[in-house]
């Protein structure tokens, strides 16, 4: 009897790691479409490990990176917050860049070497990425930290200026400090998605001030146990870089060529998030059907976020309201009653999961040639 439980636990073990294995093979790897002139590069430049706050080892943010297919990664371990240094001493601040590094050598993903500022308001949190040395950064006066920064012609951005315990409103507050920083060109991005939460002030704070638009996770523990498991992806920055390396990256950074996805939220300036949404749609076909001047168009989303559309055009739609929406690597078919038959068609959509300012929602267009 007791073989037999034995046998059974075994093959019952050897069940579960095998649908475990099936599990991680299967998983969908984010995907988003270049635009011209850019290729799209899939970031989250806040992250957090053992060797500050986090729950894991350096290690498993590159794995998890690279089951979910992202283009770049940065472990920005808090300075002056660690938590975890009795039981982890680590002189090296650089240590977990060091780790990630290692780990992703024979993967393609880069690792941007970064840290966090950490203070209390007015000054609040801030990443460092792009930096040379976190060591020397370890400075008891903030203002000394972020001069280095800027020294090491790192790219900083402002974290989670909308979060509660900072701003009891929820609503971002920026500071003289913060005024400084912009004013003396060592302070280019600000969060405007960060973890699950989207902050429509922030995002005109970046308008007013000429700042990147910037999502992360900010993860502390699993990207499954926070996102993944919950039917979600992890927020990211999408970047329009020239090439795929860390150089073109920065660049890209310092251009302010980025969007912000978290599942079917679109955020960013319209040069790069209308030429980003219509490049996720591909049209399949357009055709009448016969005897008709209702035209039936094939739409298809190449991309890994549901995309929720309103018609925008003076022709209304046959059997299908209004707003509709295409699920990630879905196809659907419009039918348009374009009244009289046509031989290509502007077709306007206004994309309400998307937005380029505060309240506002990009209308795309697409010219179709029909059959």
């Amino acid at each position: 009897m007791k073989k037999i439980v034995l046998i059974l636990s075994v093959f019952v073990g050897c069940c579960s790691l095998v649908a475990q294995q099936h599990y991680h093979a299967q998983m969908n790897k984010l995907s988003y479409p270049d635009i011209e002139g850019y290729l799209t590069l899939k970031t989250d430049l806040h992250m957090h490990s053992v060797f500050s706050d986090g729950n894991v080892w350096p290690t498993i943010r590159v794995m998890e990176a690279l089951r979910e297919g992202l283009d770049a990664i940065s472990l920005t371990e808090h300075l002056e917050y660690q938590p975890h240094l009795k039981d982890i001493p680590h002189p090296d601040r650089n240590r977990a860049y060091a780790l990630a590094l290692e780990e992703a050598k024979d993967h393609d993903l880069l690792i941007v070497p970064g840290t966090e500022i950490t203070r209390k308001e007015p000054i609040g949190h801030s990443n460092a990425v792009f930096i040379t040395d976190a060591n020397s950064m370890l400075l008891k006066e903030a203002k000394a930290a972020f001069a280095t920064a800027k020294k090491q012609n790192a790219f900083v951005f402002w974290n989670h200026p909308a979060w509660y315990a900072q701003s009891p409103t929820g609503n971002p507050i920026l500071s003289n400090f913060q005024e400084a920083l912009i004013k003396e060109n060592e302070l280019h991005g600000i969060e405007v998605i960060n973890s699950q939460d989207y902050a429509e002030e922030s995002l005109a704070i970046a308008l007013e001030h000429n700042l990147a638009i910037m999502g992360t996770s900010d993860v502390h523990g699993l990207i499954d146990w926070d996102y993944t498991e919950k039917g979600n992806h992890r927020p990211i920055t999408l970047v329009f870089a020239k090439e795929r390396n860390l150089a073109s990256l920065k660049e890209a950074l310092f251009a302010r060529r980025t969007v912000a996805v978290f599942n079917s939220l679109f955020v960013g300036r319209p040069e790069f998030l209308n030429p980003l949404l219509t490049s996720c749609i591909q049209v399949e076909s357009a055709e009448y059907i016969k005897n008709t001047t209702i035209l039936k168009v094939a739409l298809r989303n190449t991309s890994s976020s549901d995309l929720l559309f309103e018609n925008a055009m003076p022709f209304t739609f046959y059997s299908k309201a209004p707003i509709f929406e295409i699920k990630a690597g879905e196809t659907i078919t419009l039918e348009i009653k374009t009244l009289q038959s046509l031989d290509r068609l502007e077709l306007r959509l206004t994309a309400l999961g998307a937005y380029t300012a505060p309240k506002t929602h990009p209308t795309l267009s697409w010219l179709i040639p029909i059959d």
